[in-house]
């Protein structure tokens, strides 16, 4: 397996370069990689549903138009293999969201973002592990089982889409997709030694997102390195007309964007200090490995100062008050009525219909979600609603400003992604408080609608990866895509390659 070994370790642009040259075809590629899914599931546990067959057929397709020549208009990374959160639906093959409500259900239709990552003739592996329904940051609240973090199995890997960033680190997937709805794709990243990116909010159509809170969910590209998820964005991003919230405007230049960070000249670019994220409650060693990547920044040329967003700290909360909400809207529709699962009530118990949704709810959710259920109704609830819900909103309306305040002064801003490593399995799960506050540093950007993206910046003392975060103001994502592929570069040099290449990885010699 030595020659598949070096294929899989290679970045999604080198890949589509090999396969461009015919070196190596698209079906080759997408084999290497289900080999390596059935070496390293047993310890990893990234995947819920692998669809082989399907990937190689595709893979076939691809292979005929090259030999055919007709790739014209298909997108750099056509014919690389891409592995799929399982909270994006996909035809043909089962969508559960992690979830025992969802169990089983095969979607008659493809989300936006998969029709376009098959007109670009890019496999698809399978589909993701997550935390239910995307709530937690973890995933250890599926419904089918914990995802390890490929560094350290007995740690977990960040959530909810911890299966596309484990699948993206232990080398089953070059690329992933994953959903963002308050750090789901660069918590993850952070934890695992990934890239992971949150576009602007309508920047990337959310049709055939499974929703959990629609005002703050956001699909994106998950990737080994920055150009690799600057690529896939350009695939993923761009208006569609059935997503009402999606943005009428291109997909900024962020390939560009990253080729030109990798110069590593960062002269003239300015880069703010968030004031209010660090600190109290960091680990010393993420604390120090962000502020050794800071000073990288300043000797290319970045300009560095403190800014100050004053309302940030208020937005955990007023997050807790208004995810909770758009989850109990949006689930109310999984009712054992239209789709999904239904538990009639045992013999003793009125056939009511109301009994059925209770008999099937308390089957099919886990305890994270009902947690999410009960205080999202709550905090709808008559003589709640404007005490609690409408004063989120107004704290919501105050971050947006300090961020555009902000971006008045510096071109990005920068902060730790989470405020520790991975943690072990267990250690969290009975303080649901504690692990809500570990989304601190990502929340912000949901909020507030900007595009946010996490890279590693080297191990802690534990030796597990710490994530390093950029903000872009609105619409300008390619903003963070320069200084983060320079500081992805310079980080390399000193590295000596890759972080990946520090992870033990028994389960490519098998």
């Amino acid at each position: 397996m030595s020659n598949a070994t070096e294929l899989v370790k290679l970045s999604a642009a080198q890949m589509a370069e090999k396969i461009r040259s015919k070196e190596v075809s698209s079906r080759e590629l997408t084999q290497a990689h289900l080999d390596v899914i059935e070496a390293a599931e047993p310890t990893v546990n990234a995947f819920l549903h692998v669809s082989g067959k399907e990937a190689l057929a595709q893979a076939d397709a691809f292979d005929k138009k090259l030999a055919a020549g007709d790739t014209e208009g298909l997108p750099e990374l056509a014919g690389v293999p891409i592995a799929i959160k399982d909270m994006i639906v996909t035809k043909g093959i089962p969508t559960t969201a992690a979830s025992k409500i969802l169990e089983g259900w095969v979607p008659p239709y493809d989300a936006t973002v998969i029709e376009k990552i098959k007109a670009a003739g890019m496999p698809i592996l399978g589909k993701t592990n997550l935390d239910e329904f995307a709530q937690g940051s973890s995933t250890e609240h599926s419904a089918f089982g914990n995802t390890h973090n490929p560094w350290d199995a007995t740690r977990v890997p960040g959530g909810s889409g911890g299966g596309s960033a484990s699948a993206v680190g232990s080398y089953e997937a070059p690329l992933a997709l994953g959903t963002d709805t308050g750090g789901s794709i660069r918590q993850p990243g952070a934890f695992t030694g990934t890239v992971g990116v949150k576009p602007t909010y309508g920047g990337v159509s959310r049709y055939g997102a499974i929703a959990m809170a629609s005002s703050l969910d956001q699909i994106g590209p998950c990737g080994r390195t920055v150009l690799d998820t600057a690529l896939l964005h350009e695939v993923i991003g761009g208006n569609d007309r059935r997503d009402s919230t999606s943005i009428p405007a291109p997909v900024p230049p962020v390939a560009a964007a990253a080729r030109e960070g990798l110069k590593r000249d960062l002269k003239g670019v300015r880069v703010g200090l968030i004031k209010e994220i660090g600190g109290e409650g960091f680990e010393a060693g993420v604390a120090a490995r962000f502020n050794e990547a800071v000073k990288l920044l300043e000797s290319m040329g970045a300009e560095v100062k403190e800014v100050s967003l004053p309302h940030l700290p208020y937005s955990l909360g007023a997050y807790y008050i208004i995810m909770p909400s758009e989850v109990s809207s949006n689930l109310a529709r999984y009712d054992g009525m239209r789709y999904g699962l239904r538990v009639m009530p045992p013999a003793g118990v009125p056939q009511t219909s109301a009994n059925m949704m209770a008999y099937t709810r308390e089957a099919g959710f886990g305890d994270e979600v009902k947690r999410r259920i009960i205080l999202g109704t709550y905090a709808l609830s008559a003589g709640y609603y404007d005490a609690w819900y409408g004063s989120a909103q107004k704290v919501r309306t105050l971050v947006i400003d300090d961020f555009n305040k902000a971006f008045e002064q510096v071109d990005v801003l920068v902060s730790p992604t989470a405020p520790s490593t991975a943690f072990h399995f267990g250690e969290k799960t009975s303080d649901p408080l504690s692990m809500y506050l570990g989304d601190v540093a990502t929340i912000p950007a949901n909020m507030a609608g900007v595009p946010a993206m996490s890279i590693p910046c080297g191990l802690s003392d534990n030796g597990m990866p710490v994530g390093f975060q950029f903000f872009a103001p609105q619409r300008h994502d390619e903003a963070m895509y320069k200084p983060a592929a320079a500081l992805e570069a310079a980080l390399e040099e000193q590295w000596g390659g890759n972080i990946l290449t520090k992870m033990a990885t028994p389960w490519l010699n098998a």
